[in-house]
């Protein structure tokens, strides 16, 4: 009885809460409350906790929720249940999308703003570049940042070119860090 109370519990909450994490609070802690999962001071605490981890906080606290009052099976039914219906509203917007896709005059506009997307990137890459990242340093070029930078550059597109495979972002992100690192504390 205590799977069908958590599924149906945290099934409401994430059918009806709409505009964000703040707002589903309430509808989180009458639930919860009404079940007499948690006390209000164990909910407080829970919230703020599940504020400050990663993942929103239906999907933090329907997992804790969960596991406390039926253990692994518990958080992986009411976790289940909380993004059940953004998932089936997604697969239903998809399924909708795919055929509004194949309209020429569609696929013409999403082909204009690939363009504008890459130019949008690159604007906001060379921003970064040139005024946030430490290029100049009391008004000289920092040679260190623009070689490293050429540097992660030339892995990145020498791995398309050479390996016919682009490395992975995680990879290349942790490949700056260790790179940076080095060439900095030098």
């Amino acid at each position: 009885m205590m799977y069908l109370d958590l599924f149906i519990g945290f099934l409401e909450v994430g059918m009806f809460s709409f505009g964000g994490a703040y707002s589903a609070i309430p509808l989180i802690k009458e639930v919860v409350m009404a079940h007499g999962w948690l006390d209000e001071e164990m909910l407080t605490y829970m919230i703020a906790i599940s504020e400050s981890t990663p993942g929103p906080i239906m999907v933090n606290m329907a997992t804790y929720v969960g596991s406390k009052k039926a253990g692994v099976l518990g958080a992986a039914i009411a976790t289940t249940a909380v993004v059940l219906p953004a998932f089936l509203i997604i697969l239903m917007i998809m399924a909708v999308l795919n055929k509004f896709l194949q309209n020429q005059y569609v696929k013409a506009a999403l082909s204009g703003l690939k363009s504008c997307i890459i130019g949008i990137i690159l604007v906001t890459g060379a921003t970064m570049i040139f005024k946030n990242c430490g290029l100049f340093i009391n008004g000289k070029i920092d040679v260190l940042t623009i070689g490293l930078t050429c540097g992660i550059a030339f892995v990145y597109f020498g791995s398309r070119l050479f390996m016919k495979k682009t490395i992975h972002p995680i990879m290349l992100i942790c490949l700056s860090a260790v790179i940076g690192g080095v060439a900095y504390s030098l």
